[in-house]
């Protein structure tokens, strides 16, 4: 039975890349729970809030694509977050089948709140920021082929 493991190296569980990216993922975002706890926000509910701080308003259509979420899970998100009084989901003025997200007053103030949130996380993490940014790279690389190869599919 070894010798045939021998021969086929890239099923050997150790030989994965898959596996220690999906584990790095959940231990990211369970790192991100008890910090985000203060701001009553899921992990989800932080990245949407995190691009509404910087763009202010888009479709939910835009909102999906930048955060590679289908509208299944962005819509109960959505409604959770207009919920708590953070944002506001409207009807597009030039097409009314566009959904638009809108960040609140209360959303924005929110803000403040978050502003030591990626310092504990890289402090929690404890990698260096040259790493750090290296690592966003290579993630961004692996999703940008990824979705090249789903394309020419």
């Amino acid at each position: 039975m070894n010798s045939k493991v021998e021969k086929s190296p890239q099923l050997l569980f150790e030989n994965q890349i898959c596996f220690p990216l999906y584990s790095a993922a959940n231990a990211v975002v369970r790192a991100y729970r008890p910090l985000l706890e203060s701001l009553d926000l899921t992990y989800l509910q932080y990245m949407v809030m995190l691009v509404l701080w910087q763009e202010r308003e888009l479709s939910v259509g835009d909102l999906g694509q930048r955060l590679r979420l289908d509208s299944g899970t962005l819509t109960p998100l959505l409604k959770r977050l207009e919920g708590k009084g953070y944002v506001t989901r409207s009807r597009s003025e030039k097409d009314e089948r566009v959904r638009v997200i809108a960040i609140t007053r209360q959303g924005m103030a929110l803000r403040a709140r978050a502003g030591d949130i990626p310092v504990q996380l890289a402090c929690t993490i404890g990698l260096p920021e040259v790493k750090g940014r290296a690592l966003k790279t290579l993630c961004q690389e692996i999703l940008d082929a990824l979705e090249n190869s789903q394309e020419v599919d």
